[in-house]
């Protein structure tokens, strides 16, 4: 075992015995891709939450707004966006044992050479041209083809009513997008969070809680008037330095990141538009405040047979961990008009929004108009159904339906070109319509718990400390009589059930000596212990031990419930808490 899978392996075992995760159904064998979270990794995923809303909603409550919608979504919703045709990975098939493997990630690891992008045909010929065998028997692999990563279900006892569960929280904020333009008074930009489940049927993880069948992400759809693309906070963030691989050091086959701030990265045209810019920066800062060191990040910039079949640019944020080198935990897109143009084409609704004009413009439009008699004529008690739906539908896409097949399926019927009449006519118009672009910046909330444990994992005189950020921590304050006898143990309990009426997570831990007890503190990352001694009878005072210094301060018991909650969030000192201990 080298030294990096070493450390992998001791996280994973504090992981298991501390209640931080585990695999799911590990009574049965458990099951690839599926992990548990303990009762402390739990609440370390919600508090990595709590930070990502901090940084993402609170920060910009103004303009980004967070919903929830559905994890089961329709199969409509994923022919409009692409992901029936596109979300896709290369699985291959060995002939003798017929275990299924990821082929680009097979070829990768007996390469070393990337091939992410490429077509089955051409990962079926490099298989064979390298004699890539199956890792398990030796056996010879078939052909490579693609594997939907889309879970598929039906919705209500019938069959043909298919659903998937999302990949991405994505959808469901495309699709809710009027809805809550409508709902935000009609203003840009609007970005729309949302921190969710999400499942992909990946072919083979092998990667712990980096690559899972089922994750929560945390994502922003942030939308703009792609004449209006500058971003007013920029400012904020203009000089902060970023460390980027672009595309084309990529294909130079550079691996180190240079170094520029985000206003140079907007001027050397290696980010395409400036909210993009903006929530790199962000992002950055957001990993950063988990533990992650600036040196310890960096965003990989995606080439064209990489990306999304939805975006014009993307950045993957990678960080380095010690078995697998650079990971992606969040992904950052520019995703452009693609889903709200194709959910209006195939929804038919009006997902545009207004953009009112300084001065008004006479502007020459075509007007689609259904002859109602002749309808009523054709369709009878159906006429009133099929009006409905074309008054809700988008004009302009039931125009160029009209043109390109004569007929218009709309409402369940096929209305013929006939029945409509199409006029051009000249209006003065105060301003138009128009569909907002979009930048996203998605994370996997699951890759960043991991990270997080692995920055924080250290060692001191032996010792193992988990040095979490403060305002992370799964608990804040262990409670420790400084022997277990009354009436050091009263006083400790009453401590710590006051300490509970802060809202702070706290332990009452009476059991060992105090230097195990510190140790059991230090190894799931209490930021501080509170000791309860036989000078807290006399005084009214307390020690507090500080967990990454191991530093004592005294304090009084009154001002503990004060002080303490300030010092989880970061506004007072340790040496602000109270009077040193020598």
């Amino acid at each position: 075992m080298n030294k990096r899978e070493d450390l992998y392996e001791k996280i994973v075992e504090l992981a298991v015995r501390r209640g931080f995760f585990w695999q799911s159904y590990e009574i049965y064998g458990g099951v690839a891709g599926l992990v548990d979270l303990g009762p402390l990794g739990a609440v370390l995923k919600r508090n990595i939450e709590e930070k990502w809303r901090e940084w993402f909603i609170i920060r910009h409550q103004d303009f980004i707004v967070e919903i929830e919608t559905p994890m089961i979504t329709p199969r409509a919703v994923f022919e409009a966006s692409g992901h029936l045709e596109h979300f896709t990975d290369p699985i291959v098939e060995c002939r003798r044992c017929g275990r299924k493997f990821r082929a680009d990630h097979l070829v990768e690891e007996k390469t070393g050479t990337t091939v992410e992008g490429l077509k089955p045909y051409e990962l079926t010929k490099i298989i064979k041209e390298n004699d890539i065998k199956c890792p398990i028997c030796n056996g010879n692999l078939g052909e490579v083809r693609e594997f939907s990563l889309l879970f598929q279900t039906t919705i209500g006892p019938y069959s043909e009513n298919v659903g998937f569960l999302r990949p991405e929280a994505a959808q469901g904020m495309f699709t809710s997008f009027k809805r809550v333009y409508e709902a935000m008074r009609g203003k840009l930009p609007l970005g729309i969070g949302q921190i969710g489940r999400v499942g992909r049927n990946e072919i083979s993880p092998r990667q712990g809680v980096i690559r899972l069948r089922e994750f929560t992400i945390m994502e922003v759809e942030f939308f703009f008037d792609p004449e209006e693309p500058s971003c007013p906070l920029l400012p904020e963030v203009e000089n902060d330095e970023i460390r980027l691989i672009s595309g084309d050091m990529k294909k130079a086959k550079t691996k180190e990141p240079i170094v520029v701030t985000v206003r140079e990265g907007l001027k050397k045209k290696l980010i395409v538009n400036e909210w993009l810019a903006y929530f790199l920066a962000i992002g950055q800062k957001f990993v950063k405040d988990l533990g992650i060191p600036l040196e310890k990040q960096v965003f990989e910039e995606k080439l064209p047979y990489e990306r999304a079949h939805y975006s014009t640019q993307t950045f993957d944020q990678l960080v380095k961990v010690s078995r697998w080198g650079w990971i992606e935990v969040a992904g950052h897109s520019y995703r452009g008009r693609y889903d709200l143009s194709r959910h209006i084409a195939y929804s038919r609704k009006d997902l545009t929004v207004y953009r009112q004009f300084r001065e008004p413009r006479l502007v020459r439009i075509e007007e689609l108009e259904v002859d109602a008699e002749k309808l009523k004529e054709f369709y009878g008690e159906n006429s009133a159904k099929i009006l409905r739906a074309i008054s809700e539908s988008d004009k302009n896409i039931l125009l160029k339906e009209l043109e390109s097949k004569g007929y218009l399926s709309i409402a369940g019927f096929r209305i013929p070109k006939e029945l409509f009449k199409v006029k051009v006519v000249e209006r003065e118009m105060k301003g138009k319509r128009f569909i907002p672009h979009v930048v996203e910046p998605s994370y996997g909330a699951e890759r960043l718990l991991y990270a997080t444990l692995e920055y924080a994992y250290t060692i001191k005189e032996g010792r193992v400390i988990l040095k979490l950020p403060k305002d992370i921590a799964p608990i804040s304050v262990a409670v420790l009589p400084l022997v277990n006898r009354e009436p050091l143990v009263n006083l400790a309990r009453k401590i710590y059930d006051n300490l509970k009426l802060t809202k702070l997570r706290a332990i009452y831990d009476s059991s060992g000596s105090i230097g195990r007890r510190y140790a059991r503190s230090d190894e799931i990352g209490i930021p501080l212990a509170l000791t309860v001694d036989y000078r807290s009878l006399e005084n009214n005072t307390v020690t507090l031990r500080d967990r990454d210094t191991w530093r004592q301060v005294r304090i009084k018991i009154e001002e503990a419930y004060k002080k303490i909650p300030l010092y989880i969030k970061g506004e007072l000192t340790f040496e602000q808490l109270g009077t040193p201990v020598s």
